[in-house]
């Protein structure tokens, strides 16, 4: 089995009820460029570093599942929904996961080989580990109806954090 390895920070997702606000800010102040996104079914952008081959490094998106139970985006810190990072051993990772007797789910970026796991840390910040799927051995994501990652729907259960070993 591949080791478990964190490679660095793949991206932060943000939360907006302004997408067009927010796009531009990011664009327009901040001199981000933005770039293709997937279909994911709600409304969203990609920003990139302005250099050659600059990866996304902030997504936004917003309605549907950036909307809390009132019905509008978050504001401030509360507006950053996860921390994706960029890793390899798909299924060690899982297999840790099961170890510590934590709940994850588990996707696969639309039209891409990105194979992503998210799984919560004890303070609820919820964590999105990205794998380029072509380079993992092992089976692919589990995309049943139990596993498989919905945006928008929380499945942290902080009383299960105080299980972990070290």
């Amino acid at each position: 089995m591949t080791a478990a390895v964190v490679h660095g920070l793949f991206h932060a997702a943000i939360k907006t009820a302004d997408l067009n606000a927010t796009r531009r800010f990011y664009t327009g102040v901040l001199g981000l460029l933005e770039i293709a996104r997937p279909d994911f079914g709600y409304p969203g952008a990609w920003l990139a570093c302005p250099h050659p081959g600059g990866a996304a490094i902030i997504h936004i998106y917003a309605g549907g599942p950036a909307l809390g139970t009132d019905g509008h985006a978050p504001m401030g810190s509360a507006a950053i929904d996860h921390l994706s990072l960029a890793c390899s051993g798909y299924a060690a990772f899982r297999a840790r996961f099961i170890a510590h007797g934590l709940d994850w789910r588990e996707f696969v970026v639309p039209g891409t080989a990105l194979w992503q796991l998210f799984v919560y840390d004890p303070s609820g910040v919820q964590l999105e580990l990205t794998f380029n799927g072509e380079a993992e051995a092992g089976p692919p994501p589990d995309l049943s109806d139990a596993r498989r990652y919905v945006a928008g729907a929380g499945f942290f259960d902080p009383s299960t954090y105080s299980l972990i070993q070290p």
